[in-house]
C-alpha cells in the first residue's frame, strides 16, 4: 500500500507549515534519513527527513503551498510497488474516510436534531400569542443550544425574549427576532457599533492593506495574550552605573583586537551577569506548575533577537558552565541563525530565563512581557550620557542605563526579586567580579 508523507509537527506551538522547497522530485528513489524538503515553521525553517524507504511516487504540495501539520504532503511506493489506480488510497487515507463517516452518523445525533426541529417548533406556534420565557427550575431562561449560540452572537439578552417554543421555550427565531428590533435588549450593541464602524474610520484616512498573520505572529499574538492574562506581573527597574562597565569593556576589546579575537558587546555582559546572579539568586530561576514550583539547576538563558516576522528567543544551554566569550560566541550564532530561519526546534525550546534589549534601537526602558512557562524576564535599556552627582556631591557627566524585571508573582515575590537585581547591579557595575 502508499504510504502517505505528512507535514510534521516540527515545534511545540506548530500547528501548520509550509513547504519552502521540495529537494526530491517524484520518481526518485528515497532511503530513510534523506532530506525531502525544506519546511518553514512559526520559528524556523527546517529539513524534513525521510523515514521509510521508497519511491516518491506523488507531491501533493507545491514549493510555497502552506498545510496543517498531519496533512498529507507526499505519497511514496514501497520498493517494486506498482502505481496504485486512479481514485485509490493509501491506509491513511481510508481509515479517515471512515473515521469521517461514523462523524457523520454521530453528528445526526441530539443537538443537530434539535435544531433542525425548531422550524417545525416555530411552524407549530406561528399564530399563537407569545408567552413570556418561563425559567426552568434552576432559574435559567429556557431556550434552546442554537438560541443561545444565535444570542451570544448578536449580543441579545434572553431574559428580554418571549419565547414561540413549548411551555414558553425560547428558540432560534425568536432571538433573530428580537436582535433585528424586538423588545430585547443588547449589552454588546455598543461594542457591534464600534467594531461595524472601524472599516469605514480607517478608509476615511487612505488606502489600507490587509496583513494575513504568519504562523510566527499567530503564535507570538496567542502566547503573549495568555502570558498577560494569565500571569500576574510586576516590575522592578533599577539605574546601573555603567561607567566601569564600558571601561572594562574597551580594555577586554583592547586585548581581543591583539589576540584576533571577536569583540564583546555589552549585551554579552548583561548576559553574563544574569546567568551569575540566577546563580547566586535560585529561586528566581523557576516556572509556577499549578500545585507546585519547579525550580530548574541549570540557567537556560533564552535572548530575545527580533526577525522578519516577529520575534524569536533562541537559548543558550547550561549558561552557568559558559565563559564570557563562550555566551558572546553563541548569542553571535543563535542571533544569525535565528535571523535566517536555521534554528532547530531544540534550541528554542527550554528556557528558564529571558533577556530582552532594545538599547541599541534607543529605548531608555520598558516592561517586558513574561516568556511562558518562565517566571522572569529582564529588559535592558540604551546607555545615556547625563548630570549625575559624583562623590564629592559635584555635578559630573555619567553614563547610566536601566535594567527592568518583569516577574511571575506567583514564583518571585517582591523581595527575591528585589534581591536578584540588586545582585545584577552589583555584577554590572563592577563588571570584574562576574569573571570570578
Amino acid at each position: 500500500m502508499p504510504i502517505d508523507i505528512e507535514m510534521p509537527k516540527l515545534s511545540d506551538t506548530m500547528t501548520e507549515g509550509t513547504l519552502v522547497k521540495w529537494l526530491k522530485k517524484e520518481g526518485d528513489a528515497i532511503a530513510v534519513g534523506d532530506i525531502l524538503a525544506e519546511v518553514e515553521t512559526d520559528k524556523a525553517t527546517m529539513e524534513m527527513e525521510a523515514f521509510d524507504d521508497g519511491v516518491l511516487h506523488e507531491i501533493r504540495v507545491k514549493d510555497g503551498e502552506k498545510v496543517e501539520v498531519g496533512s498529507t504532503i507526499a505519497v511514496l511506493l514501497e520498493e517494486g510497488e506498482e502505481a496504485p489506480a486512479a481514485g485509490s488510497s493509501s491506509k491513511k487515507e481510508a481509515a479517515g474516510a471512515s473515521v469521517k463517516a461514523g462523524s457523520k452518523k454521530k453528528a445526526e445525533d441530539p443537538e443537530i436534531e434539535e435544531e433542525a426541529g425548531e422550524a417545525r417548533e416555530t411552524l407549530e406556534q406561528r399564530g399563537k400569542e407569545r408567552e413570556p420565557a418561563t425559567a426552568s427550575a434552576d432559574g435559567r431562561v429556557k431556550s434552546s443550544p442554537l438560541a443561545r449560540k444565535v444570542a451570544e452572537e448578536l449580543g441579545v439578552e434572553l431574559s428580554g425574549i418571549s419565547g414561540t417554543g413549548p411551555g414558553g421555550r425560547i428558540v432560534e427565531a425568536d432571538v433573530r427576532g428580537a436582535g433585528s428590533g424586538g423588545k430585547a435588549t443588547s449589552k454588546a450593541a455598543p461594542a457591534k457599533a464600534a467594531q461595524a464602524s472601524a472599516p469605514a474610520d480607517l478608509s476615511a484616512a487612505g488606502e489600507s492593506e490587509s496583513i494575513a498573520l504568519s504562523g510566527m505572529r499567530r503564535v507570538i499574538a496567542q502566547r503573549l495574550l495568555e502570558s498577560k492574562t494569565q500571569i500576574p506581573h510586576f516590575y522592578l527597574f533599577a539605574e546601573i552605573d555603567a561607567g566601569e562597565l564600558m571601561r572594562f569593556r574597551k580594555r577586554v576589546n583592547e586585548s581581543a583586537e591583539k589576540a584576533g579575537e571577536p569583540k564583546i558587546t555589552v549585551n554579552d555582559f548583561v548576559l553574563k551577569a544574569a546567568v551569575v546572579a540566577a546563580q547566586r539568586n535560585p529561586k528566581v530561576n523557576a516556572s509556577f506548575a499549578g500545585e507546585s514550583i519547579v525550580q530548574f539547576r541549570d540557567v537556560n538563558l533564552a535572548v530575545a533577537v527580533a526577525v522578519e516576522d516577529g520575534l524569536v528567543t533562541p537559548v543558550i544551554r547550561n549558561a552557568g558552565a559558559k565563559s564570557l566569550r563562550e555566551i558572546s560566541a553563541a548569542v553571535k550564532d543563535l542571533a544569525t541563525r535565528a535571523r535566517s530561519k536555521k534554528l532547530k526546534p531544540e534550541e528554542y525550546a527550554g528556557g528558564t530565563i529571558t533577556v530582552s534589549n532594545l538599547g541599541s534601537y534607543g529605548v531608555d526602558s520598558f516592561s517586558a512581557i513574561i516568556n511562558p512557562p518562565q517566571s522572569l524576564i529582564i529588559s535592558v535599556g540604551a546607555i545615556v550620557k547625563k548630570p549625575v552627582v559624583g562623590s564629592n556631591d559635584q555635578i559630573v557627566v555619567g553614563q547610566r542605563v536601566i535594567i527592568g524585571l518583569s516577574c511571575d508573582h506567583r514564583v518571585v515575590d517582591g523581595a527575591i526579586g528585589a534581591e536578584y537585581l540588586a545582585e545584577l547591579k552589583r555584577l554590572l557595575e563592577s563588571p570584574a567580579m562576574m569573571l570570578l
